[in-house]
Formats: structure tokens, sequence, C-alpha cells
């Protein structure tokens, strides 16, 4: 059986590209052959992260193995990629990215390209989507069309539920089309997603490119993410922090009861297990609520002093930990 890249490295698949390259370079320190001269599976042990490092440090190599697992390297064979594109930004609404050919192909197969214009305007003007492009013959690898390479923004809560969204694709003729893409549950910041047959067009009747999207995530004003993990700021008043109380707090699956038990401290963090990310396969992460308290708006000169007083009768040193 083919070894899981991942755990050879000992990372979540949904392991951003900073934690893959720390987690290799951990291993590879730990199982070099020259660190480990008396250990004869050290060198195959190095090989190993070596080679599950290659692949899953390469955008491209690991959105394939993602799909195909180990047979990833004969599906890249059977794909025949083509020349990449350069990247650009649309400038649509927010969440609507348009990628225009014309930048990728020049001004000659742009709108304009039409009859009486570029002598080879008749050879791109036909654009294949991906399922038409497979049905005719097969043309050469030299012929497919150009991989495109663009970026999209999705809300936090898309990323972290999955949805659909949009994107649109300016064709040779002018004409942008929307092409809606659909976003699996707990996509990470920075993962790519392939559109197959929505790239380039091909010559003659070679197949269209790919469009890869690389997607964004945007921040949310309360929730931030870790792995499936969720953490989100819940604001009590110094009297529920004291005494203790219910709160409601928002989650992916809707809002539940939190229980604060009495005198709970600013920043203290609270579990709610099997309430983050809910991934398809594997375990769902859990959602932690991080407690802020927040004073009244207006204190009177009697409070004050009663709050001083206690802090008083009862000294503490919640700094004590603090450092560079």
């Amino acid at each position: 059986m083919a070894d899981d890249y991942y755990q050879t490295l000992g990372v979540k698949r949904d392991a951003s590209q900073a934690e893959i390259q720390k987690a290799y370079r951990a291993l590879a320190r730990k199982y070099h052959p020259d660190m480990n001269p008396d250990d004869k599976t050290a060198k195959e042990k190095f090989q190993k992260v070596q080679s599950a490092y290659d692949v899953l440090n390469d955008p491209s190599k690991r959105e394939l193995y993602d799909r195909y697992g180990s047979a990833f390297e004969s599906a890249a064979a059977g794909a025949g990629a083509g020349p990449r594109g350069q990247a650009w930004h649309g400038q649509g609404a927010p969440g609507f990215e348009e990628v225009d050919f014309s930048q990728l192909f020049g001004d000659r197969f742009g709108p304009e390209a039409g009859a009486g214009g570029h002598p080879f305007a008749e050879l791109f003007g036909s654009f294949r989507r991906g399922g038409q492009a497979g049905k005719g013959r097969r043309g050469r690898a030299e012929d497919r069309g150009a991989d495109v390479q663009s970026e999209i923004e999705i809300p936090f809560q898309t990323a972290v539920q999955g949805g659909k969204t949009e994107v649109g694709v300016q064709h040779p003729d002018g004409k942008v089309h929307r092409i809606e893409v659909k976003i699996p549950v707990g996509i990470a910041d920075g993962a790519k997603i392939r559109l197959r047959g929505q790239g380039g067009p091909g010559a003659g009747k070679a197949p269209a490119g790919d469009l890869l999207l690389t997607i964004h995530v945007a921040p949310h004003p309360w929730f931030t993410r870790r792995g499936n993990d969720l953490t989100v700021r819940v604001p009590v008043t110094l009297a529920e922090a004291v005494a203790g109380a219910k709160v409601d707090v928002p989650t992916p699956s809707g809002t539940i009861s939190l229980r604060v038990p009495p005198r709970t401290s600013g920043g203290a963090k609270l579990r709610i297990r099997g309430h983050g990310i809910k991934p398809k396969t594997g375990e769902p992460g859990d959602l932690f609520a991080e407690i802020q308290i927040v004073l009244p708006p207006v204190l009177d000169d009697a409070t004050a002093e009663a709050i001083r007083k206690l802090d008083q009768e009862h000294p503490s040193t919640p700094r004590r930990d603090l450092r560079w």
C-alpha cells in the first residue's frame, strides 16, 4: 500500500504551506543519514519524507494528489498539462473575478479578432468548454489550450460550510461567461480549484486548457480558524463573568446555549466539542468560545471604588507570566 504523504509528514490534509515546510524541516533533520550514521533505516525514512514534501509543497502536484491519491502521476500524464497563463485579478463585483483571455494571447485574439482580423483568429475563435472538448479528436499536447490562473475571494462562512460561488470568464469573443464553482466544506485559504476545459482555447480541435482558481478566504469579524477548529470571541458582562451565566453563541450549525462558569476570567476559552468544521470525511473540529469581559459603559464612583476595594482584599498578579 502506498504511503499517505500527509501521514508521512505528520500534518493534517488541510495543512498550510508553512505547516508543511515546518514539518519537513523537522523530519529532515531527524532522519538525515548524516545525523544517524548507526541507523540503517534513516536513509529510507529520509527518502520517504523527501518524496512526500516534493509533492505536498508543490500546489499543482498536491491538488492532483488530493484528487487521485497515489495514482496522481498517471492522472497528471493523462491530463496533458500545458503551458500556464499569467495570473491576474478581475475588476468585477466582490466575489466575482473576470479572466480576460486577450491578456493571455494578445489583442489579436480579443473581441476585434473576428472576420477580416488576424489570420489566426478563426483558428482560435471557437472556445469549447471542457465537456465538449473531450468528445472530439484529442489534439497534440502542444496544441492544447493554456492553463489560466486567477484568484477569487470567498466569505469565511462559505469556506467553513461549503457552497457555491461564481467566477466570470471573458472569452475571445468579448463576452463574459459566468461559471458556477462548487466550494468544498472546509477549504483552506490558498487552496486551488481546477476547472477543466475553462482555460485558454486549444488549436483546431485540441481541448481547451484549465482554469486554476486560487481561493482566498475573507476574514470574519468574530470567528477565526485553525485547521478544523474554530474560535469565536464571546463578549460577556462583568456580572455574567463573576456570577456565571448562560449565553447564546452562534455556530456554523445554529445557535447554542453556552454555560459560562462563575468567576470566569477574560481570555478563557470554553470548548464546545464537534461544533467546528465538519468535513465529509474525518472527525469534526471543535469550537472554542473565547470570553471577553465588557465593562459597563457608565461606571459610577461608588461602583469603581467597590471594585478597587475588592482588588485590594484579593490581590493577584495577572501579568506574572508576561514576557518577551
